[in-house]
């Protein structure tokens, strides 16, 4: 473990500048600066996987680097839509009674608490992340037909844990109720 520290800090040292570089002519000095920390952070967990050889480890580093920048800006492009939905909101709900969303909006909460970790991971990737199949897979490090079916069950288990609360018909919170769950 000591060696792995050591080497991790040569690492580090070594190459935290080029990455830090590489992101910021990406974006901006403050968000260079996470990229880059995350970067190296999921270098640390994948240590394993860095490349043994000194020519080939600032490409992998670059690599993940991309592959944060493009989780940051999936992130940002959804927060700008929530932020966009958001702001329309109140347009659609005003003079609206808000009571029925809002239990079933609590009765969704309460039913996906009583879920497995595994069963509400797989319906927030699906519901609240909005990812397919495949990405979600990838996501939780299985195969799309293995995450297809962990996905189903976990509605089933859904759907029962909401009908025991007097909740929604089966199914019914598939799509609109998830997404208001999450606020």
């Amino acid at each position: 473990m000591d060696d792995d520290r050591e080497r991790f800090t040569v690492l580090f040292e070594r190459h935290y500048p080029d990455v830090l570089r590489y992101a910021s002519r990406r974006i901006d000095p403050d968000q260079a600066r996470d990229v880059a920390a995350e970067t190296f952070l999921v270098a640390w967990r994948r240590f394993e996987e860095v490349p043994s050889e000194a020519d080939e480890v600032l490409p992998w580093l670059y690599s993940v680097a991309r592959n944060t920048l493009a989780n940051q800006q999936r992130g940002d492009r959804r927060r700008t839509r929530l932020g966009a939905r958001l702001k329309a909101a109140p347009q659609r709900m005003t003079g609206a009674d808000h009571a029925g969303p809002v239990v079933e909006s609590l009765w969704l909460r309460e039913a996906m608490a009583t879920l497995s970790a595994k069963d509400r991971e797989a319906l927030q990737l699906v519901g609240w992340e909005e990812l397919d199949v495949t990405s979600a897979a990838t996501v939780v490090g299985c195969s799309p037909s293995t995450f297809a079916v962990r996905l189903h069950r976990a509605r089933r288990r859904l759907d029962r844990a909401l009908a025991e609360r007097g909740g929604q018909e089966a199914g019914a919170h598939r799509q609109p109720a998830m997404k208001e769950a999450r606020s």
